[in-house]
């Protein structure tokens, strides 16, 4: 029994050499990226929107861009679920979680559009484009006007209504009651600012 558990052992170790010895060194393959072609993978917005390119948008402008787009997977009125997305507005009176108004940044739903949107088409959409479509969201969210100007500027300047709902990325700011996070006036353990 020991002698076939050895050579087991044997022609793995021999099978395992051969194949390492078939391996190319992978000299001269490849090239290093150049900083345009790591320009256009990095696409990513911070909730500083530091990232955010030019461009603007107003709901207006975003209603025909959703209905061409978007609709077939989020639904026609985008308070139920559609096919292939979830609901992204809440019905009137209803609950927000898991809504666009539940999101903290605005610039974090630009971002969002801008990388993953269309399904099965992500990345085709233009700056002006994904500005009309967060303004479009927004407006159905009753955070802002159908007129107002969504860019760079007013993307970034936002105040989300769940903006205070959650926790600080920096730790040390939560004994601040301001940014803690706090729903409707209501933040979670005692106020540090309140006399014992």
């Amino acid at each position: 029994m020991r002698s076939s558990n050895l050579l087991v052992v044997v022609v793995a170790l021999a099978a395992c050499a051969a194949a390492t010895a078939q391996t190319s060194p992978y000299q001269n393959i490849g090239r290093p990226a150049t900083a345009e072609e790591i320009q256009a993978w990095d696409i990513s917005v911070s909730p500083a929107g530091k990232e955010l390119p030019p461009g603007k948008g107003t709901a207006k402008e975003g209603a025909p861009i959703y209905a061409a787009k978007c609709a077939v997977c989020h639904g026609r009125t985008m308070e139920e679920a559609g096919p292939l997305g979830p609901a992204l507005v809440a019905k009137k009176g209803g609950n927000l979680r898991g809504t666009i108004a539940a999101w903290p940044y605005a610039t974090t739903i630009w971002d969002f559009i801008n990388r993953a949107m269309p399904r099965f088409n992500e990345g085709t959409l233009k700056a002006d484009q994904v500005y009309a479509l967060t303004a479009f969201l927004l407006y159905r969210s009753g955070i802002i006007k159908e007129d107002d100007v969504m860019d760079a500027k007013s993307v970034t300047e936002l105040q989300m209504p769940y903006r205070n709902a959650y926790v600080p990325s920096d730790l040390a700011e939560i004994g601040n009651i301001k940014k803690r996070g706090c729903y409707l006036g209501h933040c979670p353990g005692p106020n540090p600012t309140a006399a014992h």
